[in-house]
């Protein structure tokens, strides 16, 4: 049914399969409104309600949708013909299949912050604006961040990461270990990798035994597919093109101290940019409430 419902998702449903996979979406906000394509967190994550909260949506239409192999997107194989270039397809055929032909808000967090980046890369003339917050660009340093140099500040997870790795790369390791069929391997690679990443972003220091879940399984497998085939993007690839977004009015919002995407990343993003604003927040951790509140504002003026 589609009606008004304001902080309610007022239309979901799926795309027409395509390469075998079905593509879940809902839409939130004022079916009215300024349309604002939204990209998820993960790889592995999923669209929720609560991302509503990051937006005026009395204003605003809010689009999201989960990622292939991701929350209710559905596919026989959740990595088959899954990759990044593949994603930002996907949000076009969206726009289209809303029959949304007027520019959109390009938004999203985390993982959801280069795809929104991608996205107005490729069609920027789909794209009136770019609003990301916790930045990651998916760059070699990055990745070289959780692998080598977060252990100046977490020595004790990542060199128990790394005995458990045997001396491979440890997402090509736990990658191995999260598509087995043995329930402990694929524990261990929640434990030892993809939950890093998580006690990075909450500033979590300790070792814990993760309960698990179908659900989790899925994100965990998503996730270390991604990061083991590198995000499937060439190196600084976004830097790289930024100069096709160079018109693009961009707002960028991160926490000084987020412990799983460092500030540099923003601010390198925001040096290259001769259109862009930077807010910087006081606060830790990868994403909180006084970032969202920060990041809303902008749409309530």
């Amino acid at each position: 049914m589609f009606g008004f419902f304001n902080n309610k998702i007022f239309d979901k449903g799926y795309l027409p399969e395509n390469e075998g996979h079905e593509i879940y979406y809902q839409q939130m906000g004022n079916p009215n409104g300024e349309p604002v394509l939204f990209f998820h967190g993960g790889p592995g994550g999923q669209c929720k309600k609560t991302h509503g909260r990051y937006f005026n949506l009395k204003t605003q239409r809010v689009i999201m949708f989960d990622q292939r192999g991701a929350g209710l997107s559905k596919a026989e194989d959740i990595v088959t013909l899954n990759d990044t270039k593949r994603l930002i397809k996907d949000a076009k055929r969206l726009l289209e299949y809303l029959d949304i032909t007027e520019p959109v808000i390009a938004a999203g967090g985390s993982w959801g912050s280069t795809l929104a980046l991608l996205f107005a890369e490729k069609y920027p003339e789909c794209v009136k604006q770019i609003c990301v917050y916790a930045v990651f660009l998916a760059r070699r340093e990055d990745m070289e961040w959780m692998l080598h140099d977060s252990g100046l500040f977490y020595p004790d997870l990542l060199e128990e990461i790394r005995r458990q790795s045997e001396g491979e790369n440890p997402y090509t390791h736990y990658a191995k270990l999260i598509f087995s069929d043995d329930l402990g391997s694929i524990q261990t690679a929640i434990k030892y990798m993809v939950h890093y990443e998580y006690q990075l972003g909450k500033l979590d220091a300790g070792f814990k035994e993760v309960a698990i879940d179908n659900d989790i399984i899925t994100s965990a497998r998503i996730s270390l597919y991604y990061a083991a085939n590198r995000y499937f993007l060439s190196d600084n690839e976004i830097l790289k093109n930024i100069d096709k977004i160079q018109n693009i009015p961009t707002t960028i919002v991160h926490n000084r101290l987020d412990m799983c995407c460092p500030l540099k990343g923003a601010w390198d993003l925001y040096r290259a940019m001769d259109n862009a604003k930077i807010e910087i927040i006081a606060d830790l951790g990868h994403v909180g409430d006084k970032l969202r509140k920060a990041y809303r504002k902008q749409f309530d003026k």
